[in-house]
């Protein structure tokens, strides 16, 4: 029996720095956040031009050297308790803008003004960019993206319980091996739908557990379903969110397989380029037909846990041509740890 969600388990963590959606948000902020000062600190629009390159003379290297330091100790950081890490990050920000302030006025033909301007201003934008990354975790966080995946999941489990269970019964009595397997195959897809699935999961478990699907889906559908797997240039310790795939394929048969009479071809093509993991899963598509209602609801919720674990690094995309339905995922390569 699945545990209730937890709405409360989110815990304050710091962000991912090594996330490029994480480090564009930073800089963005910053640089607004800077302008913002200027424009502030200048008694003229004519004189707002010359106090953006003041502030910007110490805040945009001192930004530089802060970012490079907290990618490399990012994963010390992540480690650390939270307030440990936030306090860090604090009085990094501080001593950063301390330095280059102090070795950076001789360089510069201008006044900068005081310290303590530049003191307050990065202490309020480093608590800015920390409250802002809570909120922003909290509002992805995996409670929430549970609650949705785990209210598609009620969706989906008795129509497809039901199916496999027939399935195996109309097996027992002329195939009792292959209906032994696929009962095997029924309790391991469903110990990991009813799991706590909030931690990254090696691909080729999630491959593995989308063959007992189809396997399971075979043994109702026959011929009908005909599967193609593309996965030479797989690799096996990337890590993904669990159960990306598997509803996916699951809209597949649904929408592209059941309306059909003649077989139909479901294709997963997965492969490594550029330090980046692709999925292309492909199916044929009926324009005619109420068969499509539903799919945006698993396109959603997949949608949100790539953002929730992947930032901006990872998308999901579809294509509807006349024939066939189409969606690409494309995630960040991230090795599972070793053993």
């Amino acid at each position: 029996m699945p545990g209730s969600i937890n709405h409360n388990a989110y815990a304050s963590a710091l962000p991912n720095f090594r996330n490029l959606g994480v480090l564009l948000r930073i800089l963005v902020i910053v640089t607004i956040m800077a302008v913002a000062a200027a424009a502030l600190k200048s008694d003229s629009l004519s004189a707002v031009w010359r106090e953006v390159l003041e502030v910007s003379a110490v805040v945009q290297p001192a930004l530089m050297l802060s970012l490079i330091i907290l990618v490399m100790l990012n994963g010390v950081l992540k480690r650390a308790p939270y307030i440990v890490g936030a306090a860090f990050v604090v009085v990094l920000e501080l001593m950063l803008v301390t330095v280059v302030y102090w070795y950076g006025r001789p360089l510069l033909a201008t006044n900068l003004g005081s310290i303590g301007i530049y003191w307050l201003l990065t202490f309020l934008v480093t608590l800015f960019l920390l409250i802002y990354f809570d909120l922003r975790g909290r509002a992805l966080s995996p409670a929430l993206a549970e609650a949705r995946l785990q209210a598609l999941q009620a969706r989906i489990r008795p129509h497809f319980l039901f199916n496999s269970i027939n399935a195996v019964l109309s097996l027992i009595r002329q195939d009792p091996q292959r209906a032994e397997r696929a009962l095997e195959d029924m309790a391991d897809l469903f110990r990991v739908l009813m799991a706590d699935n909030r931690q990254l999961t090696p691909l080729a478990r999630e491959v593995e557990l989308c063959r007992e699907y189809l396997n399971l889906e075979k043994l109702r559908l026959g011929e009908r379903l005909q599967v193609e797997w593309h996965i030479d240039n797989m690799p096996q310790d990337a890590l993904v969110p669990p159960l990306v795939l598997q509803p996916l394929l699951e809209n597949a048969v649904y929408h592209g397989i059941e309306p059909r009479l003649s077989p139909g071809v479901v294709s997963i093509n997965v492969y490594l380029s550029r330090e980046q993991v692709h999925v292309v899963l492909r199916n044929p598509y009926e324009h005619e037909g109420n068969h499509h209602a539903g799919n945006k609801m698993a396109l959603a919720n997949i949608r949100e846990r790539l953002a929730l674990h992947f930032d901006a690094e990872a998308s999901l995309t579809t294509t509807v041509t006349d024939s066939a339905y189409q969606v690409h995922i494309v995630m960040p390569y991230q090795k599972a740890p070793e053993a």
